[in-house]
Parts: C-alpha cells; sequence; structure tokens
C-alpha cells in the first residue's frame, strides 16, 4: 500500500523521463576522460558543475521531481552496468560511445550491431563471473543531487528484461545455466540498490523498461526466436522480474518507462534533427497483460508518434494506475503546440480518465550521441508541457 507522501509524486501531470541534453563541455570531458587524456577526477568535477546548473534549471522551469540529467552515465543503461562486475567488456569499451556518427536517412528504422564489442548492456556481453554489486551508481547520483536541490528527487533505473535482452546467455552458460538463473541475481541486486536508494530518503523510483516494446515488434520477436528464445516465456519472466523489484517497498512512488528507442539523426540536406526509430508496434498485443499486471504506480508511455499506435490500449490501465503520455517528442526540435498537446489528451480520454493522465516527453533528451537538440530547444519544450498541463488541468 502507498503512503500519502507516495501518492504525491504517483500523481505528477509534469515529468521528464531522466536524461537531459548535455552540454557541449561535458561531453567534451567524457570524451578527454576515456580517450585518457584527463583523470577520471577531472571528469567528476565538470559533472558536479554541469549537475549544480541542471538541478536549478530543473527547479527553475517549474519541474516537481528533480535529477541529475543522468549526467554521470554515458548511457542510461549504466544505472546498473556501472554498478556491477562479472560481465565480459573489451578494455576500450567506453571508446565506443565516441565514435563519430554519420548523418543517415531520417524518418527510417535505426539498427544497432547488438555483438559488436562494446558496453554491457548497451551491446550484449556475456559474463565472466557472477555478477555482485561492488558500487550503488544510482545511490550516489541521488545524494549528491539531495545535497544542492530543493525540490523532491527522483531517479531511474534500468530494468531487468532490457539487461536479460543484453545477456549473451549463449556464450555464459558455465557461469548461468539459463536466463532464469540469471536474471535472478539481476532482481535481488536491484532490490539492493532500491533498498539503499530509499534508506537515503528517495521517493520516486522511475523503472527504464524499453524491453517491453520488442513484444510488439516483429523484428525483436524474429531475433528472440533466432536465438532459441520464446517470447510468450521472455514475457512472462519479464513481468514477473520487474514486480519483483519493487515488491514489499512502502512510501515509494514507482513508474516504469516504456519506448522504441530514441535513435536520430541530422538530415544531411536540411541540418535538422530528425526522429529515427528502433522499435515499431502499437501497444495493443501485450497492453492488458502489461497494465493490469505490473504494480507500478505510474506509467510513461511513449506516444509521440503513429509509431505507438492509438490510444486503445489505455482502456485496460486500473483506476488507481496513473500514465504520464509522452507526447513530446526529443527527437526534433519542432516545438509542440498547445493545442496539439490539448488534442491529443482528449483522444485518449475517450480510454482514460483525465484524472489519471498527465505529460512527458517520450524519452530522454541525452545521451554522449552529437544528435541532440540544443539544451535551449529542450527547455523550451518542458516550457510547452508546462503551459499545457495549466492549460488542460488549471
Amino acid at each position: 500500500m502507498s503512503s500519502p507522501e507516495s501518492k504525491t509524486y504517483k500523481n505528477l501531470r509534469i515529468d521528464h523521463v531522466g536524461s537531459l541534453v548535455r552540454p557541449a563541455g561535458l561531453r567534451e570531458a567524457f570524451a578527454k576522460c576515456d580517450t585518457g587524456l584527463t583523470l577520471e577526477a577531472e571528469l567528476r568535477e565538470a559533472q558536479d558543475q554541469a549537475i549544480r546548473r541542471v538541478v536549478a534549471e530543473q527547479e527553475r522551469h517549474g519541474l516537481l521531481a528533480v535529477n541529475d540529467g543522468e549526467f554521470r552515465r554515458r548511457n542510461f543503461q549504466e544505472s546498473f552496468s556501472a554498478s556491477v562486475s562479472g560481465f565480459d567488456e573489451p578494455k576500450d569499451a567506453r571508446l565506443y560511445y565516441h565514435r563519430r556518427q554519420k548523418p543517415t536517412d531520417p524518418m527510417q528504422r535505426n539498427e544497432q550491431d547488438f555483438d559488436a564489442p562494446g558496453p554491457a548492456i548497451l551491446t550484449r556481453r556475456p559474463v565472466v563471473a557472477r555478477l555482485q554489486l561492488v558500487r550503488n551508481e544510482p545511490l550516489e547520483e541521488v545524494m549528491f543531487v539531495q545535497s544542492i536541490a530543493t525540490r523532491p528527487v527522483k531517479v531511474t533505473l534500468i530494468g531487468p528484461d532490457r539487461i536479460s535482452q543484453r545477456f549473451a546467455w549463449e556464450r555464459s552458460r558455465p557461469i548461468y545455466a539459463d536466463l532464469d538463473e540469471f536474471v535472478d541475481d539481476v532482481v535481488a541486486i536491484e532490490r539492493r540498490i532500491i533498498s539503499e536508494l530509499i534508506q537515503a530518503g528517495c521517493r520516486y523510483i522511475q523503472i527504464d523498461a524499453p524491453s517491453y516494446t520488442a513484444y510488439v515488434d516483429q523484428v525483436s520477436l524474429e531475433r528472440m526466436r533466432a536465438r532459441g528464445e520464446d517470447p510468450t516465456k521472455n514475457l512472462a519472466r519479464a513481468i514477473k522480474a520487474d514486480n519483483a523489484v519493487i515488491a514489499g517497498f512502502s512510501g515509494v512512488t514507482f513508474g516504469i518507462h516504456i519506448c522504441r528507442g530514441n535513435a536520430r539523426t541530422v538530415d544531411p540536406t536540411t541540418g535538422k534533427l530528425m526522429p529515427q526509430w528502433k522499435r515499431e508496434g502499437s501497444y495493443e498485443a501485450i497492453a492488458e497483460r502489461l497494465f493490469q499486471t505490473l504494480n507500478h504506480d505510474r506509467f510513461l508511455l511513449e506516444y509521440d508518434s503513429p509509431r505507438a499506435g492509438g490510444f486503445e490500449p489505455l482502456r485496460f490501465v486500473p483506476k488507481d494506475k496513473f500514465v504520464a503520455l509522452g507526447l513530446i517528442t526529443t527527437k526534433e526540435s519542432r516545438l509542440e503546440t498547445v493545442d496539439e498537446l490539448k488534442r491529443r489528451i482528449d483522444e485518449a480520454s475517450r480510454y482514460l480518465s483525465t484524472d489519471q493522465i498527465g505529460i512527458s516527453p517520450q524519452r530522454g533528451f541525452g545521451g554522449l550521441a552529437n544528435n541532440s537538440m540544443s539544451e535551449d530547444e529542450q527547455w523550451r519544450k518542458i516550457d510547452r508541457m508546462a503551459e499545457a498541463a495549466d492549460h488542460i488541468w488549471r
């Protein structure tokens, strides 16, 4: 049972998913550190300065729960990979983040080579030993933000199904007999991370679960089957694991974010930021199972493009849950209008009460990739989100 305090986070009308645009100086600091030009301590100082600024900006722009923009991370999945030992990673794995990205055709699927020699979870890696928690990266993030923020602090943590999808189990059998055994260890570690976050006073924890849209995407389903996996069994394991991760923790709002990837490119003809994607397909095929069996308080759902389908799947959302509709796109600089956002909320309200609806970006704004909008464009979108919420809910 959630406490009254946790319900205030459950019903937040405006939110952001976690990752914010990294300043150019911070991206440069990461690159220098990862290529051996500077020390970790210099990167840490650059992170501290950037985080102080981004926390103040979130508060100035009216966000009621703030974070560090994920500025400690090279990728959002480092919430887990940077916290554990056991994965087999190449020594130069960090260089993977700094490969120059060539502009590609916009408005198309952007495929990733998951078997490339890159960082754990970003690419499929085997293990050389059973996973062990060696540091609580999300806890370190939260404690720093708590020391400077005047608003409540939220944190994001990658979900167990994404971790399992990026685990090369077929090359890890001497360590883990099967995926079930591996996921059991992941759940145990994530519960330790969450327990320490709660002890530190964090009351809003968001689980990032981009893996669920694999179960509505035909290309992803074919890949599972080609690896000898049963997608139906995988989905059942994923839901069970996500519920196990948060089971028994009271007084905390748990959100779960579901999306189709944040691929984006620069249009080679116009120079403008343009969207791409990793997966496509409506929530319809999995909506009843997800919304009615996942125990999270908030669902943060991607809804910024036709690839997400219509709002009909929202009819399965229970009355005690809240949905932040990801109507603000992070994939192009075009600024949504208030009328556009109001119209889409009206469409969604045919299937779910507006009392259960809020607005968010469809995904994070940031990452180390050079294909992202400017900081000013990001804040204009966040302001527009707040303006629309004020018009809709007064």
